[in-house]
């Protein structure tokens, strides 16, 4: 009887996870399979394909590639930091200090940009910082400035931009933690002498390091293969992987160099995690608990 029971809740579980597990096979597991045969091949004729390595080849020879992927690379990791920075003290607030409708109303406003595409969130951007923009013609009208200032197209305005799209996936995960903390052990400590530097030290961001390492992968991740506010707001200097992959996909239809820089751009995402990982010595699976 015992048996049979086991049986049927396997077949239930087994039920439960196929559409999970479809997902994960027709859109991620085939999708990459297929990128990474076509990334470990030349064209040699039409129609015609022969193994070969040149596609990665062609990045390192190429200056333009691996210093995009580089500055790709660097730019995500700085926004990554100011997000972490930002989220921080608004999580706390969110959680241990503010209470109620405030706490509420803090919460939705954090919510409020990711009501509309990004496409909308970005074009915002530009229409505020653009030459002819509110926020140049503003500088001119206080006397900041004898001409409207061009504030877009620099590295400052893709972190801007970059930093305010994902702040979201950093809020979330540091709520999660911070409420999961005891308020009386803040408190003990003080009373034994602590000081805020010492309670955050060695309390808050210990007990909060798996939300954090959390917010991080997620916005490191969405950060490095962002698109979109990268090439908008950067414009055409902006220099980023993400565009070098589209170039050689959609304009060139060279799909096998594109499979090889989202490969390469993969295997980065996967080192910088495992790095982010070890250094703060966490689990991946208690990572994801906090996601």
């Amino acid at each position: 009887m015992r048996l049979k029971v086991n049986h049927e809740a396997r077949l239930v579980v087994l039920l439960l996870l196929t559409p999970a597990l479809l997902w994960l096979l027709l859109l991620l597991v085939l999708p990459h399979l297929e990128l990474g045969i076509l990334s470990f091949r030349e064209r040699v004729a039409p129609r015609e394909y022969a193994p070969s390595f040149s596609q990665y080849a062609t990045f390192f020879e190429e200056p333009l590639y691996w210093h995009t992927f580089v500055r790709t690379a660097t730019m995500s990791i700085i926004s990554t930091a100011i997000t972490l920075l930002i989220a921080f003290p608004i999580a706390w607030s969110i959680a241990k200090i503010l209470r109620g409708r405030v706490k509420a109303a803090i919460f939705v406003l954090c919510l409020i940009p990711f009501w509309v595409s990004e496409t909308v969130r970005a074009l915002g951007w530009m229409i505020l910082l653009r030459e002819s923009g509110v926020l140049p013609g503003l500088l001119v009208s206080l006397g900041f400035a004898d001409s409207p200032p061009e504030l877009l197209y620099h590295d400052t305005t893709i972190l801007v931009g970059l930093v305010y799209t994902s702040m979201l996936f950093m809020v979330v995960p540091l709520i999660g933690a911070f409420e999961s903390l005891d308020d009386s052990l803040i408190e003990a400590a003080y009373d034994l002498g602590g000081n805020f530097w010492s309670v955050l030290r060695r309390i808050i961001i210990p007990h909060a390091a798996p939300g954090i390492v959390s917010g991080c992968i997620v916005v490191f991740m969405l950060t490095l293969g962002n698109y979109l506010t990268p090439t908008l707001l950067g414009g055409k200097s902006s220099l980023w992987f993400t565009e070098q992959i589209y170039t050689q996909f959609i304009t060139r239809f060279n799909w096998e160099q594109g499979a090889a820089f989202g490969f390469l751009l993969l295997g980065l995402s996967t080192a910088i995690v495992w790095l982010g990982l070890k250094l703060s010595g966490q689990k991946f699976g208690q990572v994801m608990q906090r996601s």
